[in-house]
């Protein structure tokens, strides 16, 4: 009976083994082999100047890493449904073999193959499979030093009728129906060297420099220099070129590959290209560089002192250069500054004298009502008085028609209404006659 079970479980294994590859789904940062350009910069430089042409990536992956355990780690999920649906880690197992079995009813149970990261085979043995272990598995492949993900799922059905135990592809995923109390073995195949080779990333990251003249495509540029990981370089074209072209030894360790170009000349320019290649992981990084070379800086030119004539040979009086007064012309929006302070001058005199000529207005305005009050004032008295002297000559009128009896008489009402006679000191007057 186990032996019968052995042969279907290799028949499984055998016939999933090529389906299984086409589960996988590929990631960023793996290609086909061609570089994608990840920076393009336009530099300018004078001739006979250093010229640096930066290329530098901090990520782990382009710098030499010591680590290299637990660098990869694969693990099993599964997913269950019904009415809670919910994810159960099974195990994790990492490169240098380690696993972990999360559920202790599993321990004994589910297990991985210890040769998976060198062999590729990281399928999940499940034995004496029960109604609980149905649903649907997740095969998950982590490579954190290379930042990849590759993802394969298979759904488990469980029966206790040995007729219908099947496998079939429902267009996303395998399906197994397996029997209560048997052994099964979920395929989870990868032998890409990314995952079997864990010792081999130093060898295989390399950085090169090209030269792209005008009308040539960049796949046929001329290589300047190579570079590897391990420390080798090599160097292309003539000596002369060899000699002003360099790249840090530490490169690899800081994670900087600038291109340092000294005394630049103008046959320099051109199109220069930056590449970093990691074959373990599968990453072409490319960055572009267009360099212009333009003429030499012009020399400061500074004139000798000049000695001025002196009788003594042995004078050291030194003549000052002559001082040259440059007056710049006015900017036009200088010119337009100086007449907004104009306008805004007059605009505040024309406000002052608006505000002045209103103020003596009122002031004018209330001396005219001032006037016509007194004038007013005035005609009521002049009218008081008109009616007193009316009222007099009335009373003067009816006293001279008094009809007096005798001439004494009329003599001494004649001298009533005379005034009476003023009083004159002669001393006095003879005195004030005498002083003048």
């Amino acid at each position: 009976m186990e032996t019968t079970r052995g042969c279907i479980l290799v028949h499984l294994l055998l016939l999933f083994y090529v389906p299984a590859t086409f589960f996988f789904t590929n990631v960023a940062g793996q290609s086909n082999g061609e570089s994608v350009v990840v920076a393009v910069h336009n530099m300018s430089a004078p001739a006979g100047s250093t010229a640096v042409l930066h290329c530098q990536s901090q990520r782990m992956v382009w710098i030499q890493d010591r680590l290299k355990d637990r660098q990869r780690v694969v693990h099993w999920d599964l997913y269950r449904h019904g009415p809670e649906y919910n994810v159960e880690r099974i195990l994790d197992m990492f490169s240098t073999g380690d696993q972990r079995i999360y559920n202790a009813y599993n321990q004994g149970r589910v297990s991985i193959n210890n040769t998976a990261f060198s062999d590729g085979n990281f399928s999940l043995v499940i034995k004496d499979v029960g109604m609980s272990d149905k649903g649907i598995y997740s095969c998950n492949l982590h490579h954190h030093y290379c930042h990849l993900y590759e993802s394969i799922k298979v759904q488990l059905n469980v029966t206790k009728s040995a007729r219908r135990e099947k496998k079939f592809w429902d267009g996303e995923k395998a399906v197994f129906v397996v029997l209560v109390g048997s052994t099964v073995a979920l395929p989870c195949v990868n032998r890409r060297p990314v995952w079997t080779e864990g010792h081999s990333e130093e060898e295989q990251q390399v950085v090169h420099w090209d030269r792209q003249l005008p009308g040539i495509r960049h796949d046929r540029a001329d290589r300047l220099v190579d570079m590897y990981a391990s420390g080798e370089r090599r160097h292309y074209g003539p000596l002369f070129l060899r000699r002003k072209m360099n790249i840090s030894e530490d490169a690899f360790i800081l994670g900087d590959f600038s291109l340092s170009i000294y005394n630049l000349q103008p046959p320099d320019h051109g199109i220069y290209s930056c590449h970093l290649h990691h074959h373990y992981c599968g990453l072409h990084e490319r960055r572009v560089y267009q360099l212009t070379v333009e003429p030499p800086l012009a020399p400061e030119l500074t004139a000798a002192p000049r000695s001025l004539p002196s009788e003594e040979a042995g004078s050291n009086v030194v003549e000052l250069p002559p001082v040259i007064n440059v007056i710049l012309p006015e900017r036009r929006s200088h010119f337009l500054q100086q007449l907004g302070y104009i306008l805004a001058t007059l605009l505040l005199l024309a406000l002052i004298a608006t505000a002045i000529i209103l103020l003596t207005r009122r002031r004018r305005k209330r001396g005219l009502e001032y006037d016509l009050r007194q004038s007013e004032r005035r005609q009521a008295m002049a009218s008081e008085f008109e009616v007193d002297a009316t009222e007099m000559k009335i009373c003067n009128h009816e006293e001279i028609r008094l009809d007096y009896k005798n001439n004494i008489m009329k003599e001494k009402a004649e001298l009533a209404k005379l005034p009476p006679p003023k009083v004159i000191d002669l001393d006095k007057e003879m005195e004030r006659t005498a002083w003048k």
